[in-house]
């Protein structure tokens, strides 16, 4: 029997409905993402190499071919991906016309899309034709196909829930080293301590690996200061005066004496806060301590939670902190003296006889530019203060043991700074779109004037830095307004 040919084949051919033998044969070009984070304990190398290999096994089959690849290394996968570099780089790709690729391919979803970071991604590449293939899926993704949404929305919370089933799991483990061995469970030693090898590791694998378990160890000449600061303050000196001693006797603050563990800091001499933090860490009894502070993800913007969460560390709750069952290293203070300066503590709280030891962070007043204004004599940041009914920022030469050219108390009233800054902002606002209120009108007077919680919010996302010179009376500000390439600076004087 003769075959009757098909009167719409032509038409269909025409609307595309049917798909021609030339366009099946065209090769689709892949661009490849992967991500590989520190919790992972993967070598970056071998995770990039077997994701790789898992798309171009998904891909190549069915005529496609990677052209280009996009890893993030070091970013944990809750991390939005506007905020990761690789990730970042690639959404920016999809509005180039150069870019060579049309398709989208992962190794692993759950290694890709954390929670709803599918439903916020997947529909921005269809806004460019670009097709996000998923190995979970088969093949690429469909919008409207129901079966498709609801797998990888449940890819994303199984995502989610390994990665919160992971922390318990070791979070637990490590809990149980502590409480059992009193083991050291990494990070800084305490000031008075330093890190030496234990013996082999007790993890059979590790110490064939040559790898030591790592204890610590008094330091002889800083283990002196503790017991000074701790004998000090129970005779009844304060942190503000057992700081004001260390400096005039000229001994090194922690970041000063280990300058190595501490590169974020200055090293330019003890602070209250420091004597503090050493009066109130109970590992200086030689019971290994673990769990004061935490890991805590919050929203970067409360009010968009699809822009993500960042990492900020707080103090844990009391039922969080384990202890060791016995002494876990050389004490410095014995239980007793740790316990008698605690007590000593909470009784000057509660009599409110001091204002640094207080439990919480309350203040009466609120400083506009709080951690903006540095000294230009000794590049330290100058400390807020209320007198009479001005407030100022000063810097004093007695937190300093270093001996710089500095009056003793240098200080500059708030109303003269906020008056500087509010005239700079308003003129630089005119000819500078980035500081826009709005991102289209230009910053009026009134309106850097009017609140001060917007003035305070306006100069930190601007990045504002000032130093007061006092010998010439004159502010050195500088902004860096989103997207400019350099600072912007300007002088002015009081």
């Amino acid at each position: 029997m003769s075959t009757c040919p098909d009167p719409w084949a032509e038409l269909d051919a025409l609307w595309g409905s049917t798909r021609s033998s030339d366009e099946s044969c065209l090769i689709r070009r892949f661009a490849f993402y992967g991500r590989c984070s520190t919790e992972d304990q993967q070598d970056p190398v071998t995770s990039r190499s077997w994701q790789l290999r898992n798309a171009s096994r998904f891909v190549e089959p069915l005529g496609g071919q990677v052209v280009e690849e996009y890893f993030d290394i070091g970013h944990s996968r809750s991390v939005p991906w506007h905020h990761r570099p690789e990730s970042k780089r690639l959404l920016e790709m999809l509005k180039s016309s150069s870019r060579q690729w049309t398709a989208v391919v992962v190794g692993e979803g759950t290694r890709c899309w954390f929670g709803n970071q599918f439903s916020l991604i997947a529909p921005r590449m269809a806004a460019y034709d670009v097709e996000l293939w998923v190995p979970e899926l088969g093949g690429s993704y469909q919008p409207r196909n129901p079966s498709h949404t609801m797998l990888m929305s449940l890819l994303g919370g199984i995502s989610e829930s390994e990665r919160q089933h992971v922390q318990a799991r070791v979070r637990a483990s490590m809990d149980a080293q502590v409480i059992n061995e009193g083991r050291h469970e990494g990070g800084r030693a305490p000031y008075g301590y330093i890190v030496v090898d234990g013996g082999p590791h007790p993890h059979p694998r590790k110490a064939a690996e040559g790898l030591q378990l790592r204890v610590l160890h008094i330091d002889d000449g800083a283990a002196d200061v503790v017991r000074r600061i701790y004998n000090e303050y129970l005779r009844g000196f304060g942190d503000q005066a057992i700081a004001a001693g260390l400096n005039r006797d000229c001994i090194p603050c922690p970041s000063a004496r280990h300058p190595e563990q501490n590169t974020h800091r200055r090293g330019d001499g003890w602070l209250g806060s420091t004597v503090r933090s050493i009066l109130q860490n109970p590992r200086y009894t030689g019971y290994a301590i673990f769990g004061r502070w935490t890991k805590t993800e919050v929203l970067l913007d409360p009010d968009d939670v699809s822009a993500g969460h960042t990492v900020r560390f707080r103090r844990a709750s009391p039922d969080r902190v384990v202890r060791s069952r016995t002494t876990a290293h050389p004490s410095i203070v014995t239980v007793q003296q740790f316990t008698q300066v605690q007590l000593c503590r909470r009784a000057k709280i509660l009599s409110g006889r001091s204002m640094v030891e207080r439990g919480g962070r309350r203040t009466r007043h609120i400083y506009l530019f709080q951690g903006l204004i540095r000294c230009h004599a000794c590049d330290h940041k100058m400390a807020s203060s209320t007198t009479g009914p001005h407030r100022y920022y000063r810097c004093i030469r007695g937190r300093l043991s270093k001996p710089v050219p500095h009056l003793y108390s240098v200080s500059v009233r708030e109303d003269k700074v906020q008056k500087a800054v509010s005239e700079w902002l308003t003129d630089l606002g005119t000819v500078v779109p980035a500081l826009s209120g709005t991102g289209s009108e230009p910053i009026t007077a009134g309106a850097v004037r009017g609140s001060n919680d917007e003035l305070a919010a306006l100069c930190r996302n601007l990045q504002l830095m000032i130093v007061y010179n006092y010998c010439t009376a004159s502010l050195n500000m500088s902004v860096q307004p989103p997207g400019a390439a350099k600072r912007l600076h300007h002088c002015i004087q009081l």
